[in-house]
């Protein structure tokens, strides 16, 4: 039986193990948003960086890619892979993936999908929500093992435009990019 694994986030544009399929697609009910905090990538603890997580949201839906996994020993290797680089995503969900927003039937069932929950006894790396400005000063501070948390907050949103699906945009990602372009802008002015 294959397995599926749903990214939303940097698993987009790079899943980091072997799949068979990779399929664009959304999942209902939830919205994306930088409430996650990353002290092991994209900030330090001292200075997080703020990546994404799902939050429940009726009647939106969040667009990213599905990878399809068969071979027992790539399930293997994803698995150890991303209990490692997911560590700080406190929950796995199994949910229903579309690939058609007219559709009404999955085209996937059981989709594996990691979320960073906001309960800070069980995820003491969750932000939550703050104003655009203030999470675009925190991401424009950060930096960590992976790179510049901007780089990320980039790199998303260029991933997303590449998805090329009607209605795959995130109002979200692209006005915190602006915000972070306006500011860094601004930063720039100023310092001449």
């Amino acid at each position: 039986m294959a397995m599926w694994v749903f990214g939303y986030g940097s698993l987009i544009w790079k899943a980091g193990f072997h799949f068979d399929e990779r399929v664009v697609g959304f999942i209902k009910g939830y919205r994306r948003v930088f409430h996650q905090g990353s002290t092991d990538h994209r900030g330090t603890p001292k200075f997080p960086g703020r990546t994404v997580t799902l939050e429940p949201a009726e009647g939106e839906v969040c667009w990213g890619t599905a990878y399809k996994i068969t071979k027992k020993e790539d399930k293997e290797v994803a698995v150890t892979y991303l209990e490692v680089r997911e560590k700080q995503y406190d929950k796995k969900a199994y949910l229903d993936l579309f690939t058609d927003p007219m559709a009404t039937t999955p085209a996937v069932s059981g989709v594996m999908v990691y979320i960073a929950s906001a309960n800070k006894q069980l995820n003491s790396n969750y932000l939550g929500p703050a104003s655009l400005e203030d999470i675009a000063k925190q991401i424009i501070q950060a930096e960590g093992p992976s790179g510049p948390n901007r780089d990320y907050l980039f790199q998303l949103e260029k991933a997303l435009l590449e998805l090329e699906c009607s209605g795959c945009e995130d109002k979200h990602v692209i006005d915190l990019a602006n915000t972070v372009r306006r500011i860094l802008s601004e930063e720039d002015s100023a310092s001449k």
